[in-house]
Formats: C-alpha cells, sequence, structure tokens
C-alpha cells in the first residue's frame, strides 16, 4: 500500500518513515502543504496521513483541496494535544481519522489499517478468498492450513491484490501503489513478483488463481467464480 506523508517536523517524519516503511508501506513525503497538495492529486495513494501545521498550505486547507478533487483515499490528520478545535476541524473538512500527538507510531499504523480496510469494504483484518487467507495485522498468508512464505514486495502486492478481488489491475496501477514515486515504472519487477505468487499460492496452477489479460493487467479471482 502506498501512503503520502506530509509532516514538517523532519524528525517526526523520519520516524514515521522508518516505521511504517516496516509495516510494509511505501511512503511519499512531503514537508509542506503545497507540495502535499500537489503529490496528493498527481499520485495514486492509498491513504493520507496529514499533519494540521504546515508550512505555505495549512493542513485543513489541503484536505479540503483533495475533497474538492474528489479524491477519497482515507486520511488522518494530526493534530496539537491542546487544540481540540483542529480535530473538529480535520473531519469537517475530509478527514477520516485523527491523532493528537504525541502518539505511538504502531498506533497510527493499526489505525491506517483499519481505514484501508473499510475503504476497501473489509471489516476484519483477515481477508479471505476460498482456502486463502491474508491477515493484514500479522502480514501472515495461508493457503488453506499452510502458511505461505512471501517476501515484502510479493506481500504488498497480494495485499493489494486482495484488496481488490476480481478487479483488473494494469501492471502501471500495481506499480503505482506499491512503490514509492522514485519506482522505475518500466521494470519488469511486477512481472516477476507475479511468477513468484503463482508458484507458492498455486504452484500446480489448478484454479489459475491470478490471471493475466493481455494488454490489460492481472486479476486475482474470486474462488467463488
Amino acid at each position: 500500500m502506498r501512503l503520502l506523508l506530509i509532516e514538517d517536523d523532519q524528525q517526526l517524519q523520519a520516524n514515521l518513515v522508518e516505521q511504517l516503511t516496516k509495516e510494509k508501506y511505501s511512503i511519499d513525503v512531503a514537508s509542506d502543504g503545497e507540495d502535499g497538495l500537489f503529490q496528493a492529486v498527481e499520485c495514486a495513494y492509498d491513504a493520507a496521513i496529514i499533519d494540521v501545521g504546515l508550512p505555505k498550505k495549512d493542513g485543513i486547507s489541503v484536505i479540503k483541496a483533495i475533497r474538492e478533487q474528489k479524491i477519497g483515499f482515507p486520511i488522518i490528520v494530526l493534530t496539537a494535544r491542546d487544540h481540540w478545535q483542529d480535530k473538529v476541524n480535520g473531519l469537517e473538512a475530509g478527514a477520516d481519522d485523527y491523532l493528537t500527538k504525541p502518539f505511538h507510531p504502531e498506533e497510527l499504523a493499526a489505525r491506517l489499517n483499519a481505514l484501508i480496510r473499510r475503504a476497501a469494504g473489509k471489516a476484519s483484518p483477515v481477508i479471505e478468498n476460498g482456502p486463502l487467507r491474508l491477515n493484514t495485522a500479522t502480514q501472515q498468508v495461508y493457503m488453506e492450513s499452510n502458511l505461505i512464505s512471501l517476501s515484502g514486495s510479493e506481500y504488498k502486492l497480494l495485499e493489494y491484490l486482495m484488496h481488490h478481488i476480481d478487479e483488473v489491475m494494469s501492471k502501471t496501477k500495481l506499480t503505482e501503489h506499491i512503490y514509492d514515486q522514485d519506482f522505475d515504472l518500466d521494470s519488469n519487477v511486477i512481472e516477476v513478483f507475479i511468477r513468484r505468487l503463482r508458484k507458492k499460492l498455486d504452484p500446480n496452477n489448478s484454479f489459475q488463481l491470478i490471471e493475466t489479460l493481455r494488454g490489460q493487467g492481472y486479476r486475482l479471482r474470486s474462488y467463488e467464480t
């Protein structure tokens, strides 16, 4: 999952990038509201974390502008502990949740996980597709009762596909949502990871779990179809 972090506190920004990278998120960062808004409009994200007190353009204005562009990814707004009005203003502007500083990065990761699940229509941290189960909280994947060992990149790809079962995903869209903005979009790495996932999840290709649609991309099939 690809996140946008708009935070001008460089130490907090670095700490959050480190923690969220461990959680297998890909993170783009901005240090002021104008740059953050530009990235939010121009790039594809699964969620955003936006501080209220930003230079050039404050966080509330950024959130309002994002929503005016009909961009619907979940947003968590960061506020100072004693500024309760910022929480109200953030939610009214279109944020989905808030955290007051200081906070534990683990709580932020848990709230992000929940918001992204709800945005995809998933109430539980466990996403199931027939015998395939993915736990977004523990980041474990099971095929029936067998634990499947995946690399970090393989997991991120599978998690995104599991959030969009039966949807056709182009190579470009997968790359945009899984990797940060510096990644080479012309790389064949998506094809490599798709092949690895097929071998690990369905080595006999008995169901053709991940389909290739020529000229369109890939689709994780529902076991109900």
